[in-house]
Order: C-alpha cells, then sequence, then structure tokens
C-alpha cells in the first residue's frame, strides 16, 4: 500500500466522525508541511537554537 494512502487512512481513523472536509484538509495540509521540513532538515541540516533566536529577535517589537 502507499505510504500517503496509509497516512491518510491514519488520519481517517483519529479524527472524528463529525468532521468536516475542512478539517480533513487541514490536517492533511499540515502533515504535508511537517513532513516536508523533516526531510528538507535531514537534507540542507538545521540551525541551532541560538542562532534561531538571534535571527527571530529582529522580528521583536521593542
Amino acid at each position: 500500500m502507499c505510504k500517503t494512502k496509509e497516512k491518510v487512512k491514519s488520519l481517517l481513523n483519529k479524527l472524528p466522525d463529525d468532521c468536516s472536509i475542512e478539517d480533513v484538509q487541514y490536517h492533511l495540509y499540515v502533515i504535508d508541511k511537517v513532513c516536508h521540513g523533516l526531510e528538507v532538515a535531514d537534507t540542507e541540516g538545521t540551525i541551532a537554537q541560538k542562532e534561531a533566536e538571534n535571527r527571530l529577535s529582529k522580528w521583536l517589537i521593542k
């Protein structure tokens, strides 16, 4: 079975029976973005916590 199909089945089993199509779409979107981020981290590496804090500090309103 396709890995994507397994992920969708697993998601549908976890969601409540009265969920909407939009709920399913949102969860699939989040799963896709997280998986993509993990793939990028594996191939391109990550940055240290301190470096992330330094980069984000430029966005803080002071």
